[in-house]
C-alpha cells in the first residue's frame, strides 16, 4: 500500500483540479468516490502470452485478487527478487526519478526529510553514493534502527545537521518542508516528492528564501525529467527499480501484511494513523 497517496484517497481530499491528474491506472469509478484505487501490486500470470504465463509480475493496478491486464502492462520480476519484496518497485521508482531530478554530486551533505517509504527509498539509493554525507530526519525515533540499517545516519528535525546542498522532502508535512528550507546551505536545494492532497502549505519565505538564494522545486513519479527522455522510458525506470530491489537492504521496509479481507478496516487505520509502519502488504490469496 502507498501510505500517504491511498490515504489521501480514502479520504475524500483529492483536489478537484487533479481529479485526472491522479486517477490510477485501471482505476474504476470517479473521485472523490466511490473509486477502486491502488498502483503497487505484484502477482503471477495464469494465462496469456507463453513468455509471461508461470511469471511472477509487477503491475500498476488496483487491489483486487484476480484481473485481466494487457500484456504490456506487466513487468517481469528478476528472479533474484522476492515477491514479497518487489512490491516496492513503485516507491523505488519514486526515489530513482527524484535523484534524476537532482542528481547528487559527490561531497555532498544531503539529508531526506521523512523517513516513510518514499524517504527511506531515496536515503537507501543515496547509501551507495561515495563521498555524501547523508541523514535521514523523523519526528519517530524509533527510525533510527531504519536509518542504520539502510546505512545512513539519523537524526530528530531539531538536532539535524544544517548546510545541507541537497535536501529531499518526503514527510509530506508544513512543519517537514520548512525544515527541509532551514537545513539547506546558501544556493541549497529542497526537492519536494510529497503529495499534500487538498492541504494548504504555508512557507516563511520572507527569511532566508531570497538572500540564501534557495530554491523548491518538485518531484513526480508520473514522468522521466525532461533531459533523460532522449535515454529513459519509464517501461526501462520501473525495469531498473526493480534491478536495484536485487539489495536485501530493502526488506527492512516491509512491515506489515493483512489478509485482502481486512483491507477495509486496515485502510481505515492507516489513514488515520493507527496503523503506524513503513509498507503494509495486502496479500490477495493463501500464504
Amino acid at each position: 500500500m502507498s501510505r500517504g497517496t491511498e490515504s489521501l484517497v480514502f479520504q475524500g481530499r483529492v483536489p478537484a483540479s487533479q481529479y485526472a491528474a491522479m486517477r490510477a491506472p485501471f482505476q474504476e469509478g470517479d473521485f472523490p468516490g466511490p473509486v477502486k484505487f491502488g498502483y503497487l501490486n505484484v502477482g503471477r500470470v495464469e494465462a496469456g502470452p507463453t513468455e509471461l504465463v508461470g511469471r511472477t509480475v509487477f503491475s500498476l493496478y488496483p487491489h483486487q485478487t484476480r484481473f485481466l491486464v494487457p500484456a504490456g502492462a506487466l513487468t517481469p520480476v528478476p528472479d533474484e527478487v522476492p515477491p514479497g519484496r518487489a512490491v516496492l518497485a513503485g516507491t523505488v521508482e519514486t526515489a530513482l526519478n527524484a535523484l534524476w531530478d537532482a542528481p547528487p554530486r559527490i561531497g555532498d551533505r544531503i539529508a531526506v526529510v521523512g523517513a516513510g517509504m518514499v524517504g527511506c527509498c531515496v536515503a537507501a539509493l543515496l547509501a551507495r553514493f561515495p563521498g555524501v554525507r547523508v541523514q535521514l530526519i523523523d519526528v519517530d525515533l524509533a527510525r533510527v534502527t531504519v536509518a542504520a540499517a539502510l546505512g545512513v545516519a539519523f537524526a530528530h528535525p531539531a538536532q539535524a545537521a544544517d548546510g545541507c546542498d541537497l535536501v529531499f522532502h518526503a514527510s509530506a508535512t508544513q512543519a517537514g518542508l520548512q525544515r527541509s528550507l532551514e537545513l539547506l546551505a546558501p544556493e541549497g536545494t529542497v526537492v519536494d516528492l510529497s503529495w499534500y492532497g487538498d492541504r494548504p502549505v504555508t512557507l516563511p519565505l520572507g527569511e532566508f528564501f531570497h538572500s540564501r538564494r534557495l530554491s523548491l522545486r518538485s518531484s513526480q513519479v508520473g514522468a522521466v525529467p525532461p533531459e533523460l527522455r532522449g535515454r529513459h522510458t519509464t517501461a526501462a525506470r520501473l525495469s531498473l527499480a526493480l534491478d536495484l530491489l536485487k539489495d536485501p537492504v530493502f526488506d527492512v521496509l516491509i512491515t506489515g501484511e493483512s489478509d485482502f479481507d481486512e483491507l477495509p478496516q486496515v485502510m481505515a487505520e492507516i489513514a488515520t494513523g493507527g496503523l503506524p509502519g513503513l509498507c503494509h502488504r495486502i496479500r490477495y490469496g493463501p500464504a
